[in-house]
């Protein structure tokens, strides 16, 4: 047998192995939770198709899809008539997945038949866990999430993924579609996420309010902050949490400079800067927080479309006032631009940033330098909305420590310009 016929009968064998064991690790809920097919049954099936298509016999690997199919139909009804709760469909459609685990491994496809078959046993496992999440939902959290689908995975996907230029009295900014509309569904997933964090966490310390509020809303929690402080709360307390948001803040915007650059040249220059306002606003709060003090978050609805379709539109129109601000007056265009936008949404500031940089109409110190900008507007809103408290101290104390980290940040975005 020559090396060749030996690497392929080892590769075959390999994946025949696999298929099986990735079978007997999707059964092991099964038989845990006492069900008529088990580790064996799952096993022999991965092992089945594993084994059709290595033969590469179309024909047969037809038949023993509509025998398991057949074998999972038997299944469903025999729980029907043994009058269980309902005529359940789990065991049957886990069978159909642990048929085509085998056939993905054996046609070489090894990440994706051993992808499909952990998230299969982790949906198995957190039955209970995802029934309660499920029970605890309102009908507009149920439509949010329907919504938020959609636009991820119905309308990204229609998009154009070439570039597209717009011009207006003979400039023009070059951009592609689908990087603006992915950055619209980044952050509004990171609503949902953090919407869910509060929802589950509630008031239990600063670290929820003011971080993952943060992500969620900056200004509900400064708006919560406000309330809390005049209402005779902790000044400490208060500076903490709007020190937190902002650290949440420029992280997002941080995620969204590095994360949608990959494979344009990432846009590293951003980490220094931001990573300061980050890592002081997390200084700030473990020193001014009482801990022992709780704060709700009013947030509403994770996602509406309506905002949604708004965060679309203003990335937009914040790209095309940038590049063509760029285009017009140079970078003192832009950096005017971001500023401006910043006063609004930094994320969308940091976006038009960042699509300008990826294609290649800015360098990435003058895009890191948009982004601080941007980023050092939303402070300064929270700061302005911080010094109407009838508390001064904690209107001083809002002031003083966002002075600091944006001073900072800025020495350090001065140096990458000058270097």
């Amino acid at each position: 047998m020559g090396a060749v016929e030996t690497a392929f009968v080892d590769d075959t064998v390999a994946a025949l192995v696999l298929a099986a064991a990735l079978g007997l690790f999707l059964g092991l809920e099964r038989e845990w939770s006492d069900k008529r097919a088990g580790i064996r049954t799952f096993a022999l099936v991965s092992l089945a198709a594993a084994v059709f298509t290595v033969l590469e016999r179309p024909l047969l690997l037809v038949v023993g899809g509509a025998f398991v199919v057949v074998v999972a139909a038997v299944l469903g009804v025999q729980g029907l008539l043994e009058q269980a709760e309902g005529l359940s469909l789990t065991t049957s459609t886990t069978l159909l997945i642990a048929y085509g685990i085998g056939v993905l491994v054996a046609s070489g496809l090894v990440l994706e038949g051993v992808t499909v078959a952990v998230v299969s046993s982790l949906l198995l496992v957190l039955r209970t866990e995802l029934h309660d999440v499920a029970d605890a939902l309102s009908r507009e959290e149920v439509r949010a999430g329907s919504e938020f689908a959609i636009l991820a995975f119905v309308v990204y996907p229609l998009l154009p993924a070439a570039e597209r230029s717009v011009g207006v009295a003979g400039m023009s900014v070059t951009f592609r579609p689908r990087v603006v509309w992915l950055m619209v569904v980044f952050v509004a997933g990171i609503g949902i996420v953090n919407y869910a964090l509060v929802r589950l966490y509630g008031g239990r310390g600063v670290a929820v309010t003011g971080f993952f509020g943060g992500l969620a809303s900056s200004t509900a929690v400064v708006g919560a902050t406000l309330d809390h402080v005049d209402r005779g709360g902790a000044a400490g307390y208060g500076v903490a949490a709007v020190a937190l948001a902002n650290a949440s803040m420029a992280l997002r915007n941080l995620v969204i400079a590095v994360g949608f650059t990959v494979g344009a040249g990432v846009l590293l220059e951003p980490v220094l800067p931001l990573g300061v306002v980050v890592v002081g606003g997390l200084a700030v709060a473990a020193v001014a927080a009482d801990r022992s003090a709780s704060m709700d978050v009013d947030l509403d609805s994770p996602f509406a479309l309506r905002y949604a379709l708004g965060a679309g539109g203003l990335f937009l129109a914040v790209l095309l006032a940038g590049g063509l601000a760029e285009a017009r007056f140079g970078t003192g265009g832009l950096y005017l631009a971001a500023l401006l936008a910043g006063l609004v949404s930094s994320a969308g500031a940091t976006a038009s940033a960042v699509v300008l940089y990826d294609s290649g109409s800015v360098t990435g110190v003058e895009a890191t330098v948009a982004v601080l900008l941007a980023t050092a507007a939303s402070i300064a809103v929270k700061v302005g909305l911080c010094a109407f408290a009838a508390d001064r101290t904690f209107a001083r104390g809002v002031a003083a420590t966002s002075a600091a980290l944006l001073a900072a940040a800025g020495g350090i975005t001065a140096l990458l310009a000058a270097a």
